[in-house]
């Protein structure tokens, strides 16, 4: 019997299209995970999307400016005030009239059903004293009040949350009063006054008008303490200080460590007084608007802190100078460090923030917020009243105007992040205390000048160092050594190298960082002499036993057992390596020997020498150390991705190589 088979066109079997044919459950599921494919990449796709724009959505408010909206108006009566205060919580302003008088208005309970709607507090002043300067000092919530007969006062308002019975929160408020005491000439009125109080030391300064000429009197006040207790305050010392400076003076300012005067005068000049071991002594006379046709002043006034002041010229021109030390003298003098917009005019009044670097300044009804840090206006507007008055909220969460029919209107201000910007992350910036500006990163209060200073410029330049010493420390040793592991130690080493390479790159880097900052940092800044000949002695000792062993003759070499010619290097590499350090030790001795300023001894000390004959600060936690151990952290990544390509290097490829010498 004969069977017949079906061929193919080859002469082969012809294939049973059974085999070919495909279950529906296959299909469904193949079909099922195309789509669950392509759904996945785009979920992952949207959602690093998602995390792009959040982040962007959280760091977008660093980058705008200030926002301000109205909230309410207040009615303050019909009495003129001179000036004006608020409490932290916005709850019980205070307004002084002509007379010297206080009055508080509660928010909370405007209509007063408790007896607080509107009322008054006595200063315990005498009720003849007629003044002729009343100004607020936001800083420390006095008001500072010059009579008619040269006398003046400190009123400080003392503001304190109290809970009634009745239940929620009350704001009670107390005046605390200097007495009425003498300064300058008796029976002459005073024109400007300042005081300041640091706790250990009190200091007033008046400007007074005798004759139709100005003269600057100042006094030191002392207050008694007993095992009794504290006696009154009195005027310890006085002084004349019309003859140390040139021109009429104008307006006075004293800081809050009550050391110095200083003294603006008619022709725009400000002479800086200082004061030390019971004397006055002229530190430095400058003139902010010399280079301006009219280089008259309009207004100066401290920011936060009595570092820096704020100068208005009468056509509006705003300028900044604060205090740096001189390299020359070594004393504290003032240098100028901003410039702002003008404003268009002499500015009529001015607030400084209780929080930050922020003031409120402006004229007729123009108001402007800028920070004096970063040289920026974070809010300006044309107000539809003109103001008599200004202030920033101790919170600095409102901004409080007065205008001329005794209206108290409040804003809200929404500015999180007043420091941050642009040019605080990118720009130069002359911080306090500085004689030109710099790109600088302060995360720590470590320096009495603290200010958060907010460049990037330092991280990222910082980082690129690291990242380019780190590569180049450990590029060459990683592919070096993937190079020795790949094509020349023994399978049986090799097992447990390459593994333990790996599981080296599992170290957290915050652990070598930690490690790095307080064990190897200062090991290397105690010897970095030693550190650098003992490197350099290994790098040496490898170069020339690599030399040595190629130069052996091969009846030599054949000896070792391939895989194992690293042991050789082992010895000789330490060995050398331990000369280095006592080398570097030696070295340090002989050519890096300074002047010790402490005791004027002759010292051999690398970390001294550095910043004397470099100019160049020394830090102990700096990039080169950062390069040392991030680059122990690169090596295992690098080494393992290089050591898996040679290894995957045909073998006619590398029978190849050899043929043709290699």
């Amino acid at each position: 019997m004969s069977t017949s088979t079906s061929q193919g066109p080859n002469g082969g079997p012809k294939p049973v299209a059974e085999r070919f044919r495909v279950a529906r459950a296959t299909l469904i599921f193949d079909r099922f995970m195309n789509y669950f494919v392509m759904v996945g990449g785009i979920s992952i796709i949207l959602a690093v999307s998602f995390i792009f724009f959040f982040i962007l959505f959280q760091i977008w408010p660093l980058f705008k400016g200030a926002s301000v909206e109205e909230d309410k108006v207040v009615s303050t009566g019909e009495r003129e005030f001179v000036a004006m205060g608020i409490d932290e919580w916005l709850e019980l302003p205070f307004f002084v009239e002509p007379d010297g008088s206080f009055h508080f208005l509660d928010l909370v309970d405007p209509e007063g059903p408790y007896n607080r709607g509107r009322f008054s507090i006595d200063t315990g002043l005498p009720d003849d004293a007629e003044y002729s300067v009343i100004r607020y000092n936001s800083r420390n919530s006095q008001v500072l009040l010059g009579t008619d007969d040269g006398r003046f006062s400190a009123v400080k308002v003392n503001y304190r949350a109290t809970f009634p019975d009745r239940g929620g929160r009350e704001v009670a408020a107390e005046l605390d009063a200097l007495p009425l005491l003498r300064i300058g000439r008796e029976g002459v009125p005073v024109e400007s006054l300042a005081y300041g109080d640091s706790g250990t030391r009190k200091l007033a300064a008046a400007v007074q008008r005798v004759e139709d000429r100005p003269e600057l009197h100042a006094v030191t006040l002392d207050q008694p303490r007993t095992l009794f207790g504290v006696g009154e305050i009195r005027v310890n010392q006085s002084y004349d200080l019309t003859d140390m400076i040139e021109g009429n003076p104008m307006e006075v300012l004293i800081p809050w460590e009550a050391d110095s005067v200083l003294v603006a005068t008619e022709d725009g000049r400000v002479h800086y007084l200082f004061y030390q071991r019971g004397e006055f002594a002229v530190r430095q006379t400058f003139e902010p608007f010399a280079d301006l046709p009219d280089s008259t002043l309009a207004t100066i006034n401290f920011v936060l802190g009595d570092v820096s002041l704020v100068f208005t010229s009468p056509t509006g021109e705003m300028r900044v100078w604060s205090l740096y030390r001189d390299p020359e003298s070594g004393n504290r003098i003032y240098g100028h460090s901003k410039t702002f917009e003008s404003i268009g005019g002499g500015a009529t009044f001015f607030s400084a923030s209780l929080r930050n670097k922020a003031f409120l300044t402006g004229r007729d009804n123009l108001a402007s917020l800028r920070y004096m840090t970063t040289e920026v206006v974070r809010w300006e507007s044309e107000l539809p009243f003109d103001i008599r008055e200004a202030q920033i909220a101790p919170r600095y969460n409102r901004l409080l105007f007065l205008d001329r029919e005794n209206n108290l209107h409040f804003y809200n201000l929404d500015d999180p992040h007043p420091i941050a910007g642009w040019k605080s992350y990118f720009g130069k910036i002359q911080y306090e205390g500085q004689a030109e500006a710099s790109w600088e990163w302060q995360s720590t209060g470590g320096r009495d000048d603290f200010e958060r200073k907010l460049s990037m410029v330092p991280l990222i330049m910082g980082t690129m160092k690291g990242t380019i010493y780190a590569m180049i420390f450990a590029t060459p040793i990683a592919l070096l050594a993937a190079l020795y592991t790949s094509q020349f130690l023994k399978q049986s080493i090799k097992r447990y190298v390459k593994p333990t390479m790996e599981i080296m790159a599992s170290l957290p880097s915050v652990v070598l960082g930690f490690l790095a900052a307080l064990w190897l940092a200062p090991i290397v800044s105690n010897a970095v002499p030693s550190v650098v000949g003992g490197s350099f002695g290994i790098l040496i000792c490898a170069v020339v036993m690599g030399w040595a062993w190629t130069s052996m003759p091969i009846r030599w070499r054949v000896k070792v057992p391939q895989g194992f010619e690293f042991l050789l290097l082992i010895v000789p590499a330490l060995f050398v390596g331990w000369l280095g350090w006592h080398f570097g030790a030696f070295i340090e001795q002989v050519f890096f020997v300074v002047t010790d300023p402490n005791t004027g001894m002759r010292v051999a000390d690398f970390r001294m020498w550095y910043p004397e004959k470099l100019n160049l600060p020394f830090e102990q936690r700096n990039a080169f150390v950062v390069g040392f151990v991030m680059g122990f952290a690169v090596i295992p990544i690098i080494f393992t991705i290089s050591e898996d390509s040679m290894s995957n290097v045909p073998d006619a490829f590398r029978s190849g190589s050899l043929a043709l010498g290699a």
